[in-house]
């Protein structure tokens, strides 16, 4: 009887279960970083807020630091992804587009960057680890590795076509180049010196490409 009641009911998926609660532990510490900051947001909250005990996360992480980087680069990923699929029905997308008008492309990406940098879902984790990754090494090291970079690279992809159609001298450097644009940015943005806006980044675009010099 009891093996027939085995048959007819098998033993829960573990993995199935595991991952339901990783999933879980995700939303809870974005949406607790969001809500509370990142000072305030605790292993003991994301556990309640997964509903899913502190040792389970402990398990799977050593810190809140740990478990946000981890959920951040989840929810990057989603969005790349979302923003394949956009491209392919002809829509924006996160990847720098070669439409054979440099300005005209670094203009649209980074237009695109300040719309991901004011969402409050993104804005918030994105300030909490780019703090964190500044006294834990470790992490730090872990968030540009794993996601800036590969978005850097995508800027030095684009310079150097850009260099073979003509449009850029052959002498530029594209990983030296990408940060006349890139990096005021980034600096606007995690200083709060000034809003950033689609006009501040089309300027900054201008700028890196034509100079500060007469014409």
């Amino acid at each position: 009887m009891a093996r027939n009641q085995s048959a007819r009911h098998p033993a829960p998926d573990a993995t199935r279960r595991s991952e339901r609660s990783r999933r879980a532990i995700y939303d809870a510490a974005l949406a607790l970083v969001v809500e509370v900051g990142y000072p305030k947001t605790t292993i003991e909250g994301i556990a309640a807020r997964a509903g899913v005990g502190k040792q389970t996360i402990y398990r799977w992480w050593s810190s809140k630091a740990d478990v946000l980087l981890e959920a951040f680069l989840d929810l990057s990923e989603q969005a790349a992804e979302t923003a394949g699929e956009a491209q392919a029905d002809g829509g924006a997308a996160y990847a720098i587009p070669d439409t054979g008008d440099l300005a005209a492309d670094l203009k649209a990406v980074l237009r695109a960057t300040v719309d991901e940098l004011r969402d409050p879902a993104f804005e918030a984790p994105s300030r909490a680890l780019a703090a964190e990754g500044v006294v834990n090494e470790e992490l730090g090291r872990t968030f540009v590795a794993r996601l800036l970079e590969p978005q850097l690279q995508l800027y030095v992809d684009r310079l150097r076509a850009a260099q073979e159609a003509g449009d850029v001298r052959a002498d530029v450097d594209p990983r030296i180049a990408l940060e006349l644009f890139v990096s005021p940015l980034a600096q606007r943005w995690l200083q709060y010196t000034a809003p950033i806006s689609h006009d501040y980044t089309d300027t900054l675009v201008d700028y890196a490409l034509h100079g500060i010099a007469p014409r």
